[in-house]
């Protein structure tokens, strides 16, 4: 289901892919935007590994994203209050990420968000962000 405003997870502030989609589904969740089948997963999933990766917590993100701060402005800040991993950390970070289902131990998840999306017999749809931009229609 394509939600205008919504990043693919591949686009990439400052380098790093996943943190502007987090972002994105935070200032839709403020404006009453973002979807129920969204708001569950606030936080989580892919939302706590870049979390985790960054050292910082999802209040204090919301707390900036409340505050009017931009992308890249509020990456820098977690930077600043987390942690700044080096060039090599997020090559691996995104690597990791990009390929998430290919498999590995999200290959099982993967397979069942397919056939519950139809996509069954996508043999394109081989990791989990690929999943997401065709089930948002993201091109």
């Amino acid at each position: 289901m394509k939600t205008p405003g919504l990043r693919s997870p591949r686009a990439s502030v400052g380098g790093i892919v996943y943190f502007g989609r987090m972002l994105d589904k935070i200032r839709l969740h403020a404006e009453g935007k973002l979807g129920p089948e969204y708001i569950e997963n606030l936080g989580s999933a892919f939302d706590e590994r870049i979390l985790s990766f960054l050292h910082v917590t999802y209040d204090d993100v919301i707390g900036q994203v409340k505050n009017g701060f931009g992308d890249e402005e509020i990456l820098e800040w977690a930077f600043t209050n987390g942690r700044k991993p080096s060039v090599e950390e997020v090559e691996i970070w995104n690597d990791f990420m990009i390929k998430r289902g290919w498999n590995d131990a999200g290959t099982e998840r993967l397979i069942f968000r397919k056939k519950e999306a139809g996509f069954e017999n996508r043999d394109d749809i081989q990791t989990m962000f690929a999943y997401i931009d065709a089930d948002e229609e993201i091109s």
